[in-house]
């Protein structure tokens, strides 16, 4: 199986508070503070990827994105507005339809710690579903999406603004949360890309200063559709939390610094 894979990397991160590049970016290997040093974020990423084409989707700070890549043989696509995971997916469409790979990564450029294993165990699961959910059970579920599943298929994945409304039972029931991590076989993405495009979301927003409506796009509106139509997704869940954690403000930075150092040797 020949996989490409999609590395979602077109936001700034408004939470990392005194740092306006993107934070992709930003080292695992501080020094002269946390937001200077060596290893990017990023570069790590990348580094764990299955073999063959790697994209990566860029718009705040492309230019920096692109010039510390350029040497590692990717390809870049531009979001020309931040409008949603699913608005970064579309961006790459192009790539999805030239490459004839088999399978498709779709990750974050913000979670670096996903193992190169974890990644072949959602390929490998590809043999049963069209779409894998990489999922994650964690010691308090915060605000996360959550998969609701029957047997090993998920059924949709419920954002927080609803599964906060169900019942405590209902609650109980919806352990396992989404990484915001896929694979998908790649026919079949093709075929419902068309599909995520015809259905935004209308979300009002403040862009440059000012209140907009826009249109936003959702890869996590996939999981419904193709379990409506009779396609099957499953999961697979992440070793621990600390697998799929999301570098969003600068504690989780640190956070990331320290599991990094002590996954060196000699650490």
């Amino acid at each position: 199986m020949t996989t490409c894979s999609i590395v979602l990397a077109a936001g700034r991160g408004s939470r990392m508070k005194g740092y306006a590049g993107n934070k992709t970016l930003l080292p695992l290997v501080p020094d002269d503070g946390p937001y200077k040093g060596q290893v990017p974020i990023l570069s790590h990423i990348l580094s764990q990827l299955p073999s063959g084409p790697r994209v990566i989707v860029v718009h705040h700070a492309k230019e920096e994105v692109m010039a510390a890549t350029r040497e590692l043989g990717v390809i870049y696509r531009e979001q020309p507005e931040l409008n949603g995971t699913g608005g970064a997916l579309l961006a790459a469409a192009d790539v999805v339809r030239a490459h004839t790979c088999d399978s498709l990564i779709i990750t974050m450029g913000d979670v670096p710690f996903v193992r190169p294993a974890t990644y072949q165990q959602m390929l490998d699961a590809l043999k049963d579903h069209a779409l894998v959910v990489l999922g994650f059970r964690p010691r308090a579920r915060k605000q996360y999406g959550v998969l609701e599943t029957a047997g090993d298929r998920v059924i949709r994945i419920v954002e927080w603004k609803y599964w906060s409304r169900f019942s405590e039972e209902r609650q109980e029931r919806l352990r396992i949360c989404n990484s915001g991590i896929y694979a998908a076989r790649r026919h079949v993405l093709l075929r419902y890309l068309p599909v995520l495009a015809s259905r935004p979301h209308r979300v009002s927003k403040v862009v440059g200063g000012t209140l907009k409506e826009i249109q936003e796009y959702f890869i996590t509106d996939l999981v419904e559709t193709l379990h409506e139509d009779g396609v099957s997704t499953g999961y697979r869940i992440a070793v621990d939390e600390e697998e799929v954690m999301g570098i969003d403000d600068p504690a989780a930075l640190r956070k990331a610094q320290e599991i990094y150092r002590s996954s060196l040797p000699n650490s």
